[in-house]
């Protein structure tokens, strides 16, 4: 077994989503790989090489929790879920709609009773990772929420008549999930969440739609009160990335009861980077003991932030938050897909790099 992780306050102050630009050698190895060029160990072989890089880079550019990037994945969550036990991937007619952008097409569809497979491809991608890692800082690992099997249609009626059985074996699924993560060592582990942006995006007052509140909180809190006492445990709460466009708008006003309220997350990263995003007033109903990372900086376009600006809007924040409560990253990853946003490795760096010098300014004498 690996060692487990010694942790501080996480998130941290200058912190991110998890997801990083593909470099070129990984991106030459999937191609190959996918043309039956090389196999499965040679691929293997240049992603664990170019994850030593990135965790490399990511110390350099001042950052203390290293994700491995989704190097190994495709799609930040069609890679989880197809490898659960009641899933699979499928070529379905169309893909996402992002606005005027049609994503690749790749989806997946319950095709039988769910629970958490033993073998999942995730859990030695994370040991390889907290490996890699070592004593440098600590190794974060992001995975889909529950919830994002929760979309209407996504429930096989014929294996799950009812809402409540299909929701049992979801959560049980994850709660086996997250222990195995945390046998690993794994203890700062991220559960990312398009869910409740569809949520915000789509809100009403019918029954439905209340209804879909309620079970969105319950899937996560029944996984949030089973985990180990020392595994940090976060979200983030998404609107779509796939090449620097969204699919989703609307404030956290709906959810905010529910998602804030009702929920105990170590730490919520919240996208803030437009004002399709709405305001902090929201926050309000946030009571824990954990975090608010404010996802203020994009990483949708190259275009460095003002600082002082940024600065004002985390003071905005905290009329509703603590200070002490407040911490900085991007609004999401920059490459929730392997084909990744629309700026280049560089302007990525230096998108990281000024999360942390504002984050040292913000907070200059934390950790």
């Amino acid at each position: 077994m690996t060692t487990a992780q010694k942790t501080t306050t996480l998130p941290f102050r200058a912190d991110h989503v998890g997801s990083f630009l593909r470099t070129e050698p990984l991106k030459e190895a999937r191609l190959k790989f996918a043309a039956g060029e090389i196999d499965a160990a040679t691929l293997d072989k240049v992603e664990t090489e170019e994850i030593t890089k990135l965790v490399k880079d990511q110390k350099e550019n001042g950052l203390k929790g290293f994700t491995d990037g989704e190097f190994r994945r495709s799609w930040w969550h069609i890679d989880f879920i197809e490898n659960l036990n009641g899933f699979e991937g499928y070529v379905p007619e169309h893909g996402y709609d992002f606005g005027d952008v049609e994503v690749r097409k790749y989806a997946f569809r319950n095709v039988g009773k769910i629970s958490f497979n033993p073998n999942h491809p995730f859990l030695a991608a994370f040991k390889s990772l907290n490996e890699i890692v070592g004593k440098q800082g600590v190794a974060k690992f992001t995975i889909p929420s529950p919830n994002e099997v929760f979309y209407p249609g996504y429930r096989n009626e014929e294996i799950y008549p009812s809402v409540e059985a299909y929701q049992a074996d979801v959560q049980q699924a994850y709660i086996d999930a997250v222990q195995a993560f945390y046998d690993l060592g794994c203890r700062y582990l991220q559960l990312d969440d398009v869910h409740w942006g569809f949520l915000c995006n789509f809100a009403d007052d019918s029954q439905e739609y209340k209804a879909s509140k309620r079970v969105a909180a319950e899937n996560v809190q029944a996984i949030i009160e089973a985990k180990p006492a020392d595994l940090v445990l976060t979200t983030h709460v998404c609107r779509g990335n796939y090449k620097s466009h969204h699919s989703l708008e609307g404030a956290y006003d709906p959810i905010a009861e529910e998602l804030f309220g009702q929920t105990s997350f170590d730490g919520y990263f919240l996208e803030y980077d437009t004002d399709r995003s709405g305001g902090f007033e929201p926050l309000a109903f946030f009571k824990g003991k954990g975090r608010i990372v404010l996802g203020l900086v994009t990483s949708k376009t190259a275009e460095l932030e003002d600082k002082e600006e940024i600065k004002a809007r985390i003071k905005e924040a905290s009329k509703y938050v603590p200070l002490d409560q407040l911490a900085l990253s991007p609004q999401c990853g920059f490459a929730s897909t392997e084909e990744g946003n629309l700026l280049t490795e560089e302007e990525q760096w230096a998108k990281v790099r000024h999360v942390v010098e504002i984050a040292n300014e913000v907070w200059p004498e934390d950790e």
